[in-house]
């Protein structure tokens, strides 16, 4: 019996949890089953496929319509989940930096040193370590050609100019997010770093639009063997500016201005790009043998409130609660991947690593320790072999949960199912025995994880 087998703690109860698990998409479907004629079309085209990684910046899972959202038009990422995959319980960390770390090397922030934001204090001068293996070198190693465009924000490119080849990719497109000592924009007239040096060519363009074009060129120049290409995309993170799609996105619009409004306009255009990339796998040819990923790497801002039905959801980013960490997992791969699933998996982001290795027949035998499992069978439509339990850390918080039952390093222990907005933590010996038992179940995973 695993844990979350257990029944219902008595503590909580149907009307208080009702919203917010109607605002996740919880229970709406079971488990991912077999799909036999999906195996054979994917046999019948070869077990490598490209991969088109999408993460958008602070996006929970409530913004999307396939989620449940009511607040922003998402049509081609709700048709991506319609026809292919939404993973119920897609987690994140709940801030930027060790996100992309844990996404790209599947090791939990206490192996790799990054914990928290890059930079936290103004001195520093951190940067990822090239020797840390990312997805990138292990794709390029199994002879795929490899890009990344969007959001770095792993360096300084002044200092470390060639930084991104270093980790494994050797086309690439980047926001700089400082230069010269100074912030720079990544939207409107943005600061790019190219082929080692910053553009000179983007005064007055929009930074997304750059980004996904130079995905779609790589792509198209590639398309005759077999590509990992990674978007991070700077969208929708603030500031919250109009988009070219945006009434008045003339000198006047460009001007920083209200969130909420701006905020929906950004949404509803990193939609929009989703659409474009999958429009260009169209056009070349490349759908059926292009396995598309969507993600978000943290919660949606605080600021930001967002309606499913009538439930209001506080954006999260920042915290460690459902809402900080809960981000849309999408799966795409036409004629492979089962069309309209919700899988009910457990998946954090150590688990893309692994998941990219075994598609793309890679071998992670050598090599530092990976904490990742890889849901690799999950999207060919079979069962695989699906986490008890995933981990996030942020600085020196830290907590270990199932889909059921959450314990944070403190100790302070939650029924997720009847209490999702963490109102009220069980005390150690106050809860039923299911969740003492979960409590020290959890509790010795935790120990383990330092």
């Amino acid at each position: 019996m695993t844990i979350d087998n257990l029944p219902r703690s008595d503590s909580g109860g149907d009307l208080g949890r009702r919203g917010f698990l109607q605002a996740f998409g919880a229970g709406l479907a079971a488990t991912v089953a077999p799909d036999v004629l999906g195996e054979q079309a994917a046999s019948k085209r070869g077990s490598r496929p490209n991969i088109l990684f999408i993460m958008a910046d602070d996006l929970g899972a409530e913004c999307l319509g396939c989620y449940g959202g009511t607040s922003y038009k998402t049509p081609h990422l709700d048709a991506l989940a319609r026809t292919g995959i939404r993973f119920a319980h897609g987690h994140s960390t709940p801030l930027c930096s060790p996100s992309r770390v844990q996404v790209m090397t599947g090791r939990y922030p206490f192996r790799t040193g990054w914990p928290t934001m890059i930079n936290a204090r103004p001195a520093d001068k951190q940067f990822l370590d090239p020797r840390e293996r990312t997805f990138g070198h292990v794709l390029k190693a199994a002879g795929y050609a490899t890009a990344l465009a969007g959001k770095w924000q792993l360096c300084h490119f002044e200092e470390r100019p060639d930084h991104v080849r270093q980790c494994g990719f050797d086309d690439y497109c980047c926001w700089m997010w400082r230069y010269k000592g100074k912030k720079t924009h990544r939207y409107w007239s943005p600061a790019i770093w190219q082929d080692g040096k910053p553009r000179q060519d983007v005064r007055d363009r929009y930074g997304p639009d750059v980004f996904c074009d130079s995905l779609i060129d790589f792509m198209t120049r590639n398309r005759s063997r077999p590509f990992l290409a990674y978007y991070p995309m700077t969208l929708t993170h603030g500031p919250f500016l109009p988009t070219p799609d945006t009434k008045r996105a003339g000198r006047e619009g460009k001007k920083r201005r209200g969130g909420g409004a701006n905020y929906a306009a950004m949404v509803a255009y990193m939609d929009k790009l989703v659409g474009k990339l999958v429009a260009a796998l169209d056009r070349l040819g490349l759908r059926e043998n292009t396995l598309i990923l969507f993600t978000g790497d943290n919660g949606t801002p605080r600021q930001i409130t967002s309606k499913v039905g009538a439930a209001r959801i506080q954006g999260g980013k920042g915290k460690m609660t459902e809402a900080g960490t809960h981000v849309p997992l999408i799966a795409n791969w036409k004629g492979t991947a089962p069309g309209g699933r919700v899988c009910e998996d457990l998946v954090d982001f150590s688990d893309m690593m692994p998941t990219f290795a075994e598609l793309a027949g890679a071998d992670l035998s050598k090599g530092a320790a990976i904490d990742g499992r890889s849901f690799a069978p999950q999207l060919r439509g079979r069962q695989g072999a699906p986490r008890e339990w995933i981990y996030c850390q942020l600085g020196k918080a830290r907590w270990v949960r199932t889909v059921r039952w959450k314990l944070y390093a403190t100790g302070k222990l939650y029924d997720m199912k009847a209490d999702p907005t963490e109102a009220a933590a069980i005390a150690p010996g106050t809860g039923n025995e299911h969740a003492e038992a979960a409590r020290k179940r959890l509790g010795a995973i935790l120990a383990t994880l330092k």
